[in-house]
């Protein structure tokens, strides 16, 4: 049975969230729906402090499909002529082994430099 405390957990949760998405937005409205609809209390509905706004750029589409992204970099490297044309979800996740471990670990500083240069 769904309660009006768990509803309001769920609230707080979406509300919480830093960088809401679509997805966040539409849980939220969802979850305000049903608890005026199983507890009729529209009184405890209040608008958000500030209006909500978009994000120019934005979009409320869904993302491209990720085996349809592919990588997209030429080079005379033999890494370089590996990965061109591959799809991202299959590099991504050995890049990440890479930096994430070996790299880590082995050689903190080349570590701390890689993200000072992926740095915005």
């Amino acid at each position: 049975m769904i309660t009006e405390h768990d509803l309001q957990e769920a609230i707080a949760e979406c509300q919480g969230k830093r960088n809401p998405d679509a997805k966040t937005c539409m849980m939220l409205a969802a979850f305000y729906t049903i608890r005026r609809e199983m507890f009729g209390s529209p009184e405890q509905v209040r608008e958000p402090e500030e209006p909500l706004r978009l994000i120019p750029g934005s979009s409320f589409a869904p993302p491209p499909d990720p085996v349809e992204t592919t990588i997209d970099y030429e080079s005379d490297t033999e890494f370089g002529k590996m990965i061109h044309g591959r799809p991202a979800t299959e590099i991504w996740p050995i890049i990440d082994e890479l930096v994430t471990e070996p790299i880590q670990a082995l050689n903190p500083r080349l570590y701390d430099a890689l993200f000072r240069k992926l740095k915005p």
